[in-house]
């Protein structure tokens, strides 16, 4: 059994309530169907509109827009529940990009897509990274260029998460100067959209049920009004100011995986018998399950203050970019111990353990790779 942790205020009897509903329905409906979304690469779309009208989708978005009217740590519940089942954080990525629409778009644009968002009918998706523009996002080069009342898209995208399911993206593209400046964020809706195409959908290490793809844009016209908040050259700023949640949606799955790994390794060691007494009686066995106990602890404490912390408004951008890197670090560093000691098991990819060893991997990458996270917080220390 883990430690108890401290109670935050925003860890009441109603969130409580709701993570069982998410937790049931996680296992009853989404659980039975991975390993088949695993061999085909993706979660068919139509998955996410049973799960938004149960309101689990969107559900720190207004009523007024389709969603429960929550706060933020009710979205943060459902990703640890994905995370512990081993379901992608396909999710994610949506109420990222619900966000953009939801903080910078005019009144019309709220009305447009959230409530179908909300719903499930849309999963979004969020085209960031180039072929040659990765975390400097300052040099993408996918450019839109006004004519008439359209603009006129062209370049490409790659490593886009739910880049063949999704039917709604928020794209950054140039449509200035270079550098920040230029960077504007459009939100397309990809359905017969003619000069938009989907390539290759990438295989990857881990996260197998999560579609990851190769876009393209030739040509792709879309209506000036989809500029997200009317002005051009404020997608960078409105990428930045996000950051602090977005991190936390890596962070909160860590935490999960953390928990979810010595569970597993604490229960299997117990079973599995060598040399005449199970391996959890081996010292060594109780001394790294101990440290991977702790590291659990720590972390889910540290989650769970940077939660609060946000939603008191106080979660300051240093403190998120610390609990991405840090948290998946020791993601990373516990299921690789916790593996270590189901032997040659681990290995095998019908044991969750090997699973979640090799779906971790990523966190250390996406959403900004840890070593600009340190960056950005060594720029923050005293000089």
């Amino acid at each position: 059994m883990m430690p108890r942790l401290l109670r935050q205020p925003w860890m009441d009897d109603d969130i409580e309530a709701f993570r069982e509903q998410v937790r049931r329905y996680i296992a009853g409906e989404l659980s039975p169907q991975l390993d088949g979304w695993r061999r085909q690469g993706y979660i068919p779309r139509e998955v996410w509109r049973p799960f938004g009208e149960m309101g689990f989708m969107l559900p720190e978005i207004d009523e007024a827009y389709g969603g429960v009217g929550t706060n933020l740590a009710y979205q943060l519940v459902v990703q640890d529940e994905l995370a512990k089942a081993e379901v992608p954080a396909n999710t994610a990525v949506h109420t990222i990009a619900a966000h953009y629409i939801l903080d910078y778009g005019t009144e019309a644009q709220k009305q447009r897509w959230l409530p179908r968002l909300a719903s499930g009918e849309m999963l979004a998706g969020i085209a960031l990274t180039e072929p040659g523009c990765g975390s400097d996002l300052q040099a993408l080069r996918t450019r839109a260029r006004r004519d008439g009342g359209e603009y006129v898209i062209d370049g490409a995208k790659t490593f886009i998460t739910n880049g063949f399911t999704a039917n709604l993206l928020v794209a950054a593209v140039r449509t200035g100067e270079a550098g920040s400046r230029g960077v504007s964020l459009i939100v397309l809706e990809t359905g017969n959209l003619k000069g938009f195409q989907v390539g290759r959908r990438l295989e990857k290490l881990g996260q197998h049920a999560s579609d990851t793809a190769e876009l393209s844009f030739d040509g792709v016209r879309v209506p000036a009004d989809h500029l997200l908040g009317e002005v051009e050259g404020k997608g960078f700023a409105q990428l930045m100011s996000q950051l602090p949640y977005e991190r936390l949606l890596l962070a909160v799955p860590a935490a999960a995986v953390i928990e979810r790994a010595v569970e597993l390794t604490l229960e299997y060691t117990q079973q599995r018998k060598a040399f005449g007494q199970s391996v959890y009686e081996f010292q060594n066995t109780r001394f790294k399950l101990a440290e991977c106990a702790t590291m659990a602890h720590v972390v889910r404490s540290f989650v769970n203050d940077c939660i609060q912390r946000l939603l008191d408004g106080k979660l300051d951008d240093t403190a998120a970019y610390m609990a991405k890197w840090w948290c998946t670090e020791q993601q990373c560093r516990v299921t690789d111990e916790c593996l270590q000691l189901f032997g040659g098991y681990g290995y095998m990819a019908e044991y969750p353990i090997a699973r979640l060893y090799a779906d971790a991997r990523i966190q250390k990458i996406y959403g900004g790779t840890n070593e600009i996270m340190k960056e950005l917080i060594a720029r923050k220390l005293p000089q």
